[in-house]
């Protein structure tokens, strides 16, 4: 399954639903990665202010995995050019 964000808003929603759907309370979830509650509420509502390393833990805790690649209509740039 395909879970896009491209806005902070959409994130915040996406990562609120995938864990809801874990069945997993926050505290569950910060527990799980070594977070502390009030960073998943925080990743949850307003993903801007967390780090992304936080952002990666958390993504581990819910299975999930952030993968990069062009928004359509825009071409996309080899990883040897940057």
């Amino acid at each position: 399954m395909l879970l896009r964000a491209p806005t902070p808003e959409q994130l915040a929603s996406v990562l609120r639903g995938q864990r809801r759907a874990s069945k997993m309370t926050q505290k569950q979830a910060a527990a799980l990665v070594g977070l502390l509650p009030k960073t998943i509420s925080a990743l949850e509502s307003d993903p801007e202010r967390g780090s992304v390393g936080s952002l990666y833990k958390l993504l581990s805790a819910l299975g999930l995995e952030l993968v990069l690649q062009p928004k359509a209509g825009t071409t996309s740039t080899s990883g040897s050019e940057w």
